[in-house]
């Protein structure tokens, strides 16, 4: 069996009325802490509006997200699910990376070649 040594973490939906957003930080932050290499993918439409900085509501998922970063979390937002709702990259919190569809699709082949754990929430 496969060690697992890397974690992928896709959230599609950004609703706040869902634990969805906050159970990606807390995993991401579970799984940085166990010493895991943990990348957040934020895509679609309104998954993409977790990586909006300076956001109104709550919970204030901005310093949630920043704390994760400083743990060493990757956050990297799809350029597509942005470019539908009009978001540009610099309105993203700084540090959370634009990628193509094409790059998070290889990244998929790639922890499943690897054995390693993709969590959708």
């Amino acid at each position: 069996m496969t060690e697992v040594t890397k974690v992928l973490l896709l959230l599609k939906n950004m609703v706040y009325e869902s634990t969805s957003p906050m159970e990606t930080l807390r995993f991401a932050n579970y799984y940085c802490n166990k010493g895991l290499d943990v990348i957040v993918i934020i895509f679609g439409p309104m998954g993409v509006l977790l990586g909006k900085a300076n956001k109104c509501g709550s919970p204030a998922y901005d310093e949630k997200i920043k704390k994760c970063m400083e743990l060493g979390v990757q956050f990297k937002c799809c350029k597509l699910g942005a470019s539908i709702i009009g978001m540009k990259g610099e309105e993203l919190i700084p540090g959370i990376e634009l990628i193509e569809s094409h790059e998070i699709a290889e990244m998929l082949l790639e922890y499943c070649r690897e054995g390693q754990l993709i969590v959708t929430l």
